[in-house]
């Protein structure tokens, strides 16, 4: 996948989707804050030894800074990781997906919905020969 050389920074190790990324994107989202490992594990879902892990792989990585007293938090020198949380949130807003809240879950009951295959296949022959001779 081609990358925008403006913004492109080899040196950043992070992977959209990933428990790394999330932890990143949560912190960066609310810089003014400091952040236990619980407060992580409640935030993102994650159980607690993986957000510990991660957060301090994250410090030592020099991603994240950390307090005296164990609060994770972003580092206000950080530009290219506050760039790749804007792009992440970008993109979410770009395609997203949004749907109203009585739309259909199961992809049962949005594909087709609950028309056997026969009928379906009925349906898309009527249409393609109305395609075909628009005067019958």
């Amino acid at each position: 996948m081609p990358v925008f050389l403006d913004d492109h920074d080899a040196d950043l190790a992070l992977r959209p989707g990933t428990t790394k990324s999330d932890v990143v994107a949560y912190l960066y989202r609310n810089p003014d804050w400091g952040y236990s490992p619980r407060d992580v594990t409640n935030a993102l879902d994650v159980p607690h030894g993986t957000a510990t892990t991660t957060l301090k792989r994250l410090y030592d990585d020099g991603y994240v800074g950390k307090t005296d007293d164990g609060y994770y938090h972003a580092l206000e020198h950080r530009e290219d990781i506050r760039r790749y949380v804007s792009n992440l949130d970008q993109a979410r807003r770009m395609f997203g997906h949004h749907r109203a809240d009585d739309a259909p879950t199961k992809p049962s009951e949005r594909l087709g919905d609950g028309r056997t295959d026969a009928e379906l296949d009925a349906e898309l022959d009527d249409l393609e020969n109305d395609i075909e001779d628009p005067n019958e």
